[in-house]
């Protein structure tokens, strides 16, 4: 088993001007935390047509009383400054862990991604009450030094009330620096590895449909079955990389478990 460890801690700075008119500090009142994991059999490494079982923390923080509205798996971890109910918006992270020859041998003789982050910024609208729409935009930092954009829309139904079926496209964007790192292929790395030299611009990288089916089996407890499917495309599709020994096509199939506690900052 391989276990990827992906997980962001969010750095709250926020003072509102509300808070201080009440002459309350931003950080009094009710907060609570999800904390729990996911295992699911992916990819090696994106693009690979090669599946092992990963794992990866989940971590939520929020304020005041835990909102019901829809979550996703594919949610990085954030914290919204601004929350009415109908949008949020505020800071979101990923952590990127390591991509060398030891993740695949594929990867041999491939210049290494280095362990990293990546932050940035989202925002999310349900404009009706069964639909949402999230966007993240995030900026690399020593991993890689592009920008990536993941859009996702989701519909959900309350199929009982402890149990919530989801499902809707998911598409993701990258600029040239990421796409480079991850599938740009030097004339010394071609020689090396035995894979065509490529130069990737920037542009749309997948497309694809996710869906899960999610219990409360507790008050506390929350599970959750998930499946998804992207198809590589553009700058990444024309990799060599993918095209000599990966595959366009990435499934992943997989199950999550979360605990909530809540707690009070005077």
């Amino acid at each position: 088993m391989r276990i990827k460890l992906i997980s962001a801690i969010s750095t709250i700075l926020l003072l509102s001007t509300t808070t201080a008119f009440a002459g309350d500090a931003w950080w009094s009142g009710d907060w609570y935390v999800k904390l729990g994991g996911a295992g699911f059999v992916a990819p090696r490494y994106q693009g690979d047509n090669s599946y092992i079982l990963q794992g990866t923390p989940m971590i939520s923080i929020g304020k005041g009383v835990e909102s019901t509205q829809f979550t996703s798996r594919n949610d990085n971890p954030s914290f919204a400054f601004l929350d009415n109910g109908m949008y949020r918006a505020g800071i979101v992270g990923k952590l990127i862990m390591p991509r060398d020859g030891d993740t695949s041998d594929d990867l041999k003789g491939l210049k290494a991604v280095k362990f990293g982050v990546e932050a940035g910024v989202f925002a999310e609208l349900y404009p009706t009450d069964w639909a949402r729409v999230r966007a993240e935009i995030r900026r690399g930092i020593r991993s890689h030094n592009g920008v990536v954009v993941d859009v996702s829309a989701d519909a959900f139904t309350d199929i009982t009330p402890t149990v919530r079926l989801s499902a809707g496209p998911r598409l993701s964007f990258a600029t040239e620096g990421y796409m480079d790192t991850y599938y740009g292929v030097s004339a010394k790395e071609s020689a090396k590895s035995g894979l065509k030299q490529y130069n990737p611009d920037g542009g749309l990288q997948s497309a694809g449909l996710g869906t899960a089916i999610n219990w409360a089996a507790t008050d506390k407890i929350d599970t959750s079955v998930f499946a998804e499917y992207s198809r590589l495309l553009g700058p990444v599709a024309d990799s060599s990389l993918v095209n000599q020994r990966g595959s366009k096509n990435q499934f992943l199939l997989g199950l999550s478990a979360t605990y909530r506690f809540g707690f009070t900052i005077d």
